[in-house]
């Protein structure tokens, strides 16, 4: 498994990575999964205080145990939630940030978190704040380094030219190429890509036929349009999973595609996945079938 620089910091993360959100609830499987990810050589594990409203979190807390200093651990705040109430709300506040982080480390069972992403945001964020309150996570040893999961080109050219952000976890797959048009900014002020969204829910994958079944299209892509698109891709690429993959890790600005497991299986195949990814070098057909759009909202 290879590594890439996490933007300018000196932290080195897998081309692959194991989301925590698709993580069964019962922690023998998910022990399997994480035990197998591990046996790859996947070294980046991102979950969220909001997956599960912290269970996701205590999974993997207890799931890594000793093996902690072996990983690079991300997670996510601002997502408030009330335990009892239905639902959650934004909070992006200083003093929400920092009670969220501690209640973070007591489920990881660890005292730093290595990535600490802002999980969202709004242009009307108090930025100040919030970047200057992460400054200070950083400098008491909490955190070591921080960034941001979103796909909004406003709040990107808000948060990153005044912060030390390393990290942008976006949507990005050879189905949804709005971000393309981002990639050098991230790049340019020290910080890296981190995807989701890789294989589009399953279509990207050699199960497409059945994901296709009673879909209602993909992002701007109707369903007529997602069938020619994946049929084309299919005809001039051996495997679908690997070139969702392949696609994009042949950007220099994404460090690493966070993949889901709900099983062992699942990890297997992502992982046969990668390595056929390894022998795709071309995508000039690849770009030519599917649509390079730009964001329309949010600029």
């Amino acid at each position: 498994m290879k590594k890439r620089q996490l933007g300018s910091s000196d932290l080195f993360i897998s081309e692959i990575s194991l989301g925590g959100m698709s993580l069964s609830t019962d922690k023998e499987q998910a022990a399997g999964i994480v035990d197998m990810a591990l046996d790859a050589g996947i070294n980046y594990f991102d979950t969220a205080d909001l997956y599960d409203l912290g269970v996701n979190e205590e999974i993997i807390g207890e799931t890594l145990g000793k093996r902690r200093q072996d990983i690079i651990l991300a997670t996510k705040v601002g997502n408030r939630w009330t335990e009892g109430v239905k639902g959650w709300h934004w909070d992006a506040s200083p003093s929400y940030i920092k009670k969220a982080l501690h209640a973070s480390l007591q489920r990881l069972g660890t005292d730093y978190i290595d990535v600490y992403q802002l999980h969202g945001g709004t242009i009307e964020d108090e930025w100040a704040g919030i970047i200057s309150t992460f400054e200070d996570l950083k400098k008491d040893g909490l955190i070591r380094q921080y960034g941001i999961s979103s796909i909004r080109p406003n709040v990107l050219k808000r948060f990153l030219p005044t912060s030390s952000a390393k990290s942008v976890m976006m949507q990005y797959s050879a189905l949804d190429r709005r971000p393309e048009e981002w990639l050098d900014f991230i790049a340019s002020n020290g910080a890296s890509v981190v995807t989701r969204g890789t294989v589009a829910k399953g279509l990207l994958t050699n199960t497409r036929e059945k994901r296709l079944q009673g879909d209602n299209g993909y992002n701007s892509y109707t369903t007529d349009e997602l069938s020619t698109t994946l049929t084309g891709l299919a005809r001039h690429y051996d495997d679908l999973h690997a070139l969702a993959l392949a696609f994009n890790l042949k950007e220099s600005a994404i460090a690493s595609t966070v993949v889901g497991a709900s099983s062992q299986e699942q990890l297997a195949q992502t992982l046969a996945a990668y390595e056929k990814s390894i022998g795709i070098l071309n995508f000039e057909i690849a770009n030519e079938l599917t649509k390079a759009e730009q964001y329309q909202d949010h600029r």
